[in-house]
C-alpha cells in the first residue's frame, strides 16, 4: 500500500505548490506524470505482487483522501491560472497540463472504485468527482452500461477493431452520455421512483455548480479555463476506455445472449509504477471479471490476458496517431479477438 500512497500524493503534492507558489513546481508535477513515470517503468519492470484480499485496511482511506484532494486541487489550479492568478503565462499552462493529467489518471480511477463501492457515501463521492470533471454521466454508464456491455456493440465505449481514436473519442462522447440516461430512467420507471431521483439530475445541476464556483475563483478567464481542463481530463477518460478494450469482442452465442466476459477482454499493462499511480488501473481484466475486487488485490497473469507492449499512459499517446497505432496494435488483437467462422 505504501507505493499507492507515495505515487498518487506525490502529484497532489506538486499540483498544490505549483498554484500556490508557482515555479518550478508546475515543471515537476508535468515531470513527474509524463517522464518520471515512464522512466521509473522502464528503469523497474518488475511487477507488484498480488496479495490477499483482506490485507489492505488502508486502500479505502486513500481513496477518500485522493477523492477531497481533488477538488482542492481544483479550485486551487482554477484560482490560479484564472483571470486574477499572478503566474507568468508559461507557468499557468504547465500547471492547467499538469493538473488536467492528474485530473484524467489519478482522480478518474479513484472515482471509478469509488462507484463500485457498496457504500453509498463513496459512490456518491465517485460520482461529484466525475461532475466535476463535467462528466458526471460516466459513473452511469459505466456501471449500467459499460460492465453489461462491454466488449460488444452495444458499449460505445468499446471500440471495434480499426476504429481510430478520433472517430471513436466523437462516438463515445455523445454515445455514452445516452446510453447511461436511458439506462438510469429505465431503472428509475421499472422502480416506480420519481423522476427528481434521476442521477442525470445531480450531473447537470452539479455541473453548473462548479462552473459557477470556477467563475467565483477565477472570472470568465476561470471558467474557460476550468472548461479547457476538464475536456483534456475528458479525453483522458475516453483514451483509457479506448486503449483498454480496442478490438476485443465476446461472442453471441446461440440464444443470443454474450458469452460471459473473461480476462480475454480487456487489455492490461504489467507495468508497475504507472500502475500504482493509476491504482491498478491497467489490471482491467481481473476489474471486469470481479468488480468488486478492491484495486491493490486486482490479478494480473500476463500469459492469460491480452497485455499492451507499453505502459497505460504511452499507449493513450499512441492512440493519438491512428496508424501507427494500428500497426502496433492490430496484429495482437488477431490473436485475442474471436474471429469469422470459416463459411
Amino acid at each position: 500500500m505504501l507505493l499507492f500512497y507515495c505515487a498518487t500524493l506525490a502529484p497532489a503534492a506538486l499540483i498544490a505548490l505549483g498554484a500556490t507558489v508557482g515555479a518550478p513546481w508546475p515543471a515537476l508535477a508535468l515531470g513527474y506524470m509524463t517522464v518520471f513515470a515512464f522512466a521509473m517503468d522502464r528503469l523497474v519492470p518488475a511487477r507488484m505482487k498480488t496479495q490477499a484480499q483482506d490485507a489492505f485496511p488502508a486502500a479505502m482511506p486513500l481513496l477518500v483522501l485522493l477523492g477531497l484532494l481533488h477538488f482542492a486541487l481544483l479550485a486551487l489550479t482554477v484560482q490560479a491560472i484564472g483571470a486574477g492568478g499572478g503566474q507568468g503565462a508559461v507557468q499557468r499552462l504547465l500547471l492547467a497540463i499538469a493538473a488536467a493529467l492528474v485530473f484524467g489518471q489519478i482522480a478518474h480511477p479513484v472515482a471509478h472504485e469509488l462507484i463500485h463501492k457498496p457504500a453509498r457515501a463513496a459512490r456518491l463521492l465517485g460520482r461529484l468527482v466525475y461532475t466535476s470533471l463535467l462528466v458526471g454521466h460516466h459513473a452511469s454508464a459505466h456501471l449500467r452500461v459499460h460492465h453489461v456491455y462491454v466488449a460488444s456493440d452495444g458499449d460505445p465505449n468499446s471500440a471495434p477493431v480499426g476504429e481510430g481514436f478520433y472517430h471513436f473519442a466523437l462516438r463515445a462522447g455523445a454515445g455514452s452520455f445516452v446510453a447511461g440516461l436511458r439506462a438510469e430512467t429505465a431503472m428509475l420507471r421499472r422502480a416506480g421512483r420519481s423522476m427528481w431521483r434521476h442521477p442525470y439530475v445531480l450531473y447537470i445541476a452539479g455541473g453548473a455548480a462548479f462552473l459557477a464556483a470556477a467563475f467565483i475563483l477565477g472570472g470568465v478567464v476561470g471558467v474557460a479555463r476550468y472548461v479547457a481542463i476538464c475536456l483534456y481530463a475528458q479525453v483522458q477518460i475516453l483514451m483509457s476506455d479506448y486503449v483498454q478494450h480496442y478490438g476485443l469482442r465476446r461472442r453471441a452465442l446461440p440464444d443470443g445472449r454474450l458469452e460471459p466476459v473473461g480476462p480475454q477482454h480487456s487489455w492490461n499493462t504489467p507495468h508497475w509504477f504507472s500502475s500504482a499511480l493509476t491504482l491498478n488501473a491497467p489490471r482491467h481484466s481481473d476489474h471486469h471479471v470481479n468488480p468488486g475486487r478492491i484495486y491493490p488485490a486486482l490479478r494480473l497473469h500476463p500469459d492469460a490476458m491480452p497485455c499492451l507492449p507499453y505502459p497505460l499512459p504511452a499507449m493513450a499517446a499512441l492512440s493519438l496517431a491512428p496508424p501507427l497505432w494500428r500497426r502496433v496494435m492490430d496484429r495482437r488483437v488477431r490473436k485475442w479477438a474471436p474471429q469469422p467462422d470459416a463459411p
